[in-house]
């Protein structure tokens, strides 16, 4: 995967040298010193058969979503940047969280701009293959729902990942390139369509523009993005049986993509309710612009994508409340998106109810039911140890934040936006119009941390901070 991570900088460089940049050395040394370790390591292995257990999955997780980070470091630590900034862009990009301590972009060497959309298009399959393959396997919060029937710990494992990974790869080109097709026939660039493309189906949110998407407010491509940034947060095994085999029951009889697009349009609708119901002077030009700007704003925020087409943080106190909302829920499990994710929204929601009914009638057995099935005491529990885990990791990141002295709403919004792999925050330093540039080193590496715990859904890290771990 090093080596992989290697050949994916040939394509900055060739960029580079198209455009007459003298930085194009950059991403060919880079290319040249990833390749080599990442080669080295595999002649190192013997080529031992592909097998693996529980524990050696756990750890490899991991450690590919910590290693690769720092390859990426390279070409962005030769333009000038410390090794901090480096690996929070890095990380970023990889994780999809989109949020960035870049500035300038309009005027950045393209070669650049393009390695960090790669990035999060590498980033975008690899979460998903991690989601449906890996995580199930690992029963890792509540992901057991969807574990793929064969795919058990054993050496049948690695040939099963292949085939999926196989058709989800598919799957995901074959939706960047219309993606690009559809940005380009809204009056994008080729470069501008094809490097969005990456980060909008990555639900990523890198843009080339320091104005992000309010950059195209004078083309229709923001329709294109909110289609295909609420495509990138449907499930990919779903998608995979729509496109692939012609099956389009199995999207439409799951209950997550149902709560998905009721959620999106509620929150959407109700910032509009409420600007047309309160705001004065009004915000928005009429009904129709206030919809479509509050919809493509709720998407890339729930999918984690994080355009943003307007300063979406100066509508208003409860329009901030509904995004600081829509930051901690995510799309389905088994896309692109970030968060919390519909299944375990409906779930937890389920056992408060059952809780609330036990109290009252105390011999009463209440049965939590998902998708028609009944939910095991096992998976129940990895459910609320996830949502746990992710409540504590936020409140943590937010206090550590504040102590290097920043306010309490960039502490909050810092902590939620980068635990939930979003982007943007609220306010004026990382707000939709900022960067996290501004932030101390120490706020830096909180946030890339908090990250990563998030994209390892946090159960997969903290395991490997037990004893029993490593006593085997």
């Amino acid at each position: 995967m090093i080596a992989l991570l290697g050949i994916a900088m040939i394509p900055s460089a060739l960029l580079d040298i198209a455009d007459g940049s003298e930085d194009w050395h950059i991403f060919l040394i880079s290319s040249a010193i990833s390749i080599l370790i990442g080669s080295g390591l595999a002649v190192l292995s013997g080529g031992a058969p592909p097998s693996t257990t529980t524990r050696e999955a756990f750890l490899l997780t991991t450690l590919i979503w910590i290693v690769l980070p720092v390859i990426a470091t390279f070409p962005f630590m030769s333009y000038g940047m410390s090794f901090t900034d480096a690996m929070f862009e890095a990380v970023s990009g990889l994780t999809t969280t989109g949020a960035t301590v870049m500035t300038g972009l309009d005027t950045t060497a393209r070669g650049i701009l393009l390695w960090r959309a790669i990035l999060q298009w590498i980033g975008g399959i690899g979460i998903i293959v991690t989601a449906i393959a890996i995580l199930p396997m690992l029963r890792v919060g509540g992901m057991q729902l969807f574990q793929i029937e064969s795919s058990d710990v054993s050496g049948k494992v690695l040939p099963r990942i292949t085939e999926i990974t196989a058709q989800t790869g598919i799957v995901y080109v074959i939706i960047s390139i219309a993606c690009a097709l559809s940005y380009a026939a809204c009056g994008m660039s080729a470069f501008d369509a094809i490097a969005h493309s990456m980060t909008t189906m990555s639900a990523g949110g890198y843009s080339t523009h320091d104005a992000s998407f309010a950059h195209f407010s004078d083309t229709p491509a923001a329709y294109a993005a909110t289609v295909f940034m609420f495509i990138a947060g449907l499930p990919f095994s779903l998608l995979t049986l729509l496109i692939l085999h012609g099956r389009w029951r199995p999207m439409l009889s799951d209950p997550q993509p149902r709560l998905y697009a009721f959620l999106a349009l509620g929150f959407a609708t109700a910032i509009v309710v409420w600007h047309e119901a309160v705001v004065d002077p009004p915000i928005f030009d009429h009904i129709f612009h206030g919809f479509r700007q509050a919809l493509f704003n709720i998407i890339s925020i729930m999918t984690g994508t994080g355009y943003a087409s307007a300063p979406y943080d100066t509508w208003g106190e409860p329009a901030v409340v509904v995004f600081l909302i829509a930051t901690f829920l995510g799309g389905c499990a088994g896309s692109a998106a970030c968060g919390i994710k519909m299944f375990r929204l409906e779930i937890s929601f389920k056992a408060v109810l059952a809780y609330a009914a036990q109290i009252v009638r105390p011999n009463r057995v209440v049965r939590i039911r998902y998708a028609g099935r009944t939910i095991p005491s096992d998976t129940l529990q990895s459910v609320m140890v996830f949502v746990f885990l992710y409540m504590a990791t936020f409140v943590v990141a937010a206090i550590l934040i504040s102590m290097t002295g920043e306010d309490l709403l960039t502490s909050i919004s810092a902590s939620a936006t980068s635990v939930s792999n979003v982007g943007p925050g609220l306010g004026p330093k990382i707000g939709p119009s900022g960067t996290f540039q501004p932030l101390s080193d120490m706020a830096k590496w909180v946030c890339l941390t908090a990250m990563l715990l998030g994209r390892l859904e946090f159960v997969a890290v903290f395991t490997l901070l037990t004893a029993r771990f490593w006593r085997g």
